[in-house]
C-alpha cells in the first residue's frame, strides 16, 4: 500500500500522542474488510482536503489490537473523530467524501 504523505499510520504506540491535540478522525480498518478497502480511496482524498485543519489516520485493528480493545471497536470500518484528545463522533460503516468533510467542519470550532 502506498504511503501518502498527509495519512497517519497510528498504532498502540502512537496512537493517544497523535490523537492529544487538535482535531483527528481516524479510521479503523483491516486488510480483510472488504467496505474498508472501499473507504480507502475516500479516506486519502480527505487527508489531502483538509491538510492544515484535521489530521486524519487510519490504525488496522489487527496491529492494534490495544487501542482497538480500548476504545471498544467491534465493526469495522468505524471512523471516530477526535478533538484535544477526546471522542465527539463515531461512525460505523462506508461513508462518503461530503459526509465525512462535513462532520470535520461540524467539529472544527
Amino acid at each position: 500500500m502506498a504511503e501518502k504523505e498527509n495519512l497517519l499510520h497510528l498504532d498502540d504506540n502512537n496512537f493517544s500522542t497523535e490523537i492529544a491535540s487538535g482535531l483527528v478522525l481516524v479510521d479503523f480498518y483491516a486488510t480483510w474488510c472488504g467496505p474498508c478497502r472501499m473507504l480507502t480511496p475516500i479516506v486519502e482524498q480527505l487527508a489531502e482536503s483538509e491538510k492544515g485543519h484535521a489530521k486524519i489516520a487510519k490504525v488496522d485493528i489487527d496491529q492494534a489490537q490495544e487501542t482497538t480493545a480500548n476504545l471498544q471497536i467491534t465493526s469495522v470500518p468505524t471512523l471516530i473523530l477526535f478533538k484535544e484528545g477526546k471522542e465527539v463522533k463515531r461512525v460505523v460503516g462506508v461513508k462518503d467524501f461530503d459526509y465525512l468533510s462535513e462532520l470535520i467542519k461540524s467539529h472544527s470550532e
